[in-house]
């Protein structure tokens, strides 16, 4: 069992300097802590669990890990740290911000170190490396987003699977038979991330029940990224009629690009946004969209965590349902009418 003498000498301070660095009841300097810390992470250094059981004890404090990755959309994100901030006030928690991509070790110096009652973990991957130190901790957690596997955790997400099959059944509805896909960035499909291939698993499952011919490119979103797979997507299929978007970075150069290639939106092409709402509605024309709710993601993951520093019991898994509101760049001519335009000599 590690203890904090362990630690002391592994860092090369006194043993009472580490009890300072884990009870804040004395400044010490940067560096020093930092040292202490980074002991505490390598020898998986944690203190008593009975610790952390009294009210008494707690810091106040809970720990949100958002790393910054490549191909994260961060006005977006924000949002919903926003909205956790704020419960989290209500509730009379502190926030603490961990944005650097530290992953395992991020989360064990913190947790080492009591300097939080609990975490909220953003940006969860299918098979995100967090999840078994997550389900050993004696701090709970709860995480916005879903894992692969969920058995002993506590996880909150939007249905992107179920959103992703809704843009298909609108579009199909009309009469649309080829459907593009515009989705995140390549490094945000390599690392697995859960929103992300549930939204294009969705999409992909709903084409194939509905027969409709599907095309799917990744952007990063900037202009040149949006036009390429914009063009992409059309010399693969010149019949295609609509596009779904899940890129928050991309909808504004959306209309854009499609009509530096000769297709006006909704003339002819319709496209539906998985998306907030707002961003949905300041496109131009205005995108119709399953609207994520960013801000209620954050709030209602803050108060299951206080959920459970209160004792109380929780689901395992919260899913969100999926609402499409119809706006301008669905409407006005229906998917077959577009297949003629587009493509002449296919019959209706």
């Amino acid at each position: 069992m590690i203890t904090i003498c362990d630690v002391a000498r592994h860092a090369g301070v006194a043993a009472s300097t580490v009890s300072y660095v884990l009870t804040g009841k004395r400044p010490i300097s940067a560096a020093t802590r930092s040292r202490v810390l980074e002991s505490i992470r390598v020898l998986g250094y944690h203190p008593h669990a009975g610790a952390r059981t009294s009210a008494a004890s707690r810091t106040n404090v809970v720990a949100v890990a958002v790393p910054l990755r490549d191909g994260v959309h961060v006005p977006v994100l924000m949002r919903m740290v926003a909205a956790a901030v704020t419960t989290a006030r209500r509730h009379g928690l502190d926030v603490l911000l961990m944005t650097a991509d530290q992953g395992v070790g991020g989360l064990r110096g913190i947790a080492g170190s009591a300097q939080a009652d609990g975490f909220l973990v953003l940006d969860v991957e299918m098979d995100d490396e967090r999840v078994p130190l997550l389900r050993q901790l004696a701090q709970p957690s709860v995480l916005i987003g879903q894992p692969a596997t969920t058995a002993g955790l506590t996880c909150i997400d939007f249905d992107f699977e179920a959103a992703g099959a809704a843009c298909v059944e609108h579009l199909a509805d009309a009469g649309h038979r080829y459907i593009g896909f515009l989705g995140a960035p390549t490094a945000v499909y390599q690392r697995g991330t859960g929103f992300a291939h549930r939204a294009m698993v969705g999409f992909g499952a709903a084409a194939m029940r509905r027969g409709v011919t599907s095309t799917i490119r990744p952007t990063s979103g900037d202009h040149r990224s949006v036009l390429k797979a914009t063009g992409a997507l059309l010399r693969a299929h010149p019949a295609t009629t609509a596009l779904v978007v899940h890129n928050e970075a991309a909808l504004g150069r959306v209309a854009v690009s499609l009509r530096a290639q000769g297709r006006r939106v909704p003339e002819d092409v319709a496209v539906v946004a998985i998306c907030p709402d707002e961003l949905a509605e300041q496109a131009t024309p205005s995108f119709t969209s399953v609207g994520v709710p960013v801000e209620e993601l954050g709030r209602r993951a803050v108060e299951l965590l206080v959920g459970k520093l209160n004792g109380q019991t929780v689901p395992s898994l919260t899913l969100l349902e999926p609402k499409l509101s119809e706006r301008a760049s669905t409407a006005g001519v229906p998917g077959r009418a577009l297949a003629r335009r587009t493509n002449p000599s296919r019959s209706a």
